[in-house]
């Protein structure tokens, strides 16, 4: 189970990190909105597909659907803020930067939800933040 989790994870980065490689490509051509709107109208037929490809009936609660629209619209803003940051700048800064958005969902845990982290947790996001610092010089 763990190595499956891994694996995924893995094909996400890959995924993601080339994503973002043609991402700032299309921006040199193309409009940021624009750009984005192609991309993500992309994922979301081959995320439909997957969804159709899967064997058995779904449901649709509606709490899941509300939160899902909730995540779909800060995909959104960070969508537009991304490729308009591509548009502007080096892809190297703004793919790190915003890399750190696993910082946000570790301080609303804390915060929020009763998680609780260790040293090396805490020692692991301060690396991330001396990492894009010094990538974003």
């Amino acid at each position: 189970m763990v190595a499956t989790a891994i694996g995924f994870g893995l094909l996400a980065m890959l995924g993601w990190g080339l994503w973002a490689v043609f991402a700032k490509l299309a921006t040199n051509t193309l409009p940021p909105a624009l750009a984005m709107v192609i991309s993500y109208a992309t994922g979301t037929v081959i995320a439909f597909g997957y969804v159709l490809s899967q064997r058995g009936s779904f449901s649709v609660p509606t709490e899941g659907a509300l939160l899902a629209t909730v995540a779909g619209i800060f995909a959104g803003v960070a969508g537009v803020a991304f490729y308009s940051g591509l548009d502007l700048g080096r892809a190297s800064v703004v793919t790190t930067v915003s890399a750190l958005y696993f910082a946000v969902p570790v301080v609303v845990g804390i915060l929020f939800l009763g998680e609780i982290i260790d040293a090396a947790d805490v020692a692991g996001i301060g690396f991330a933040i001396v990492a894009v610092v010094l990538l974003a010089r």
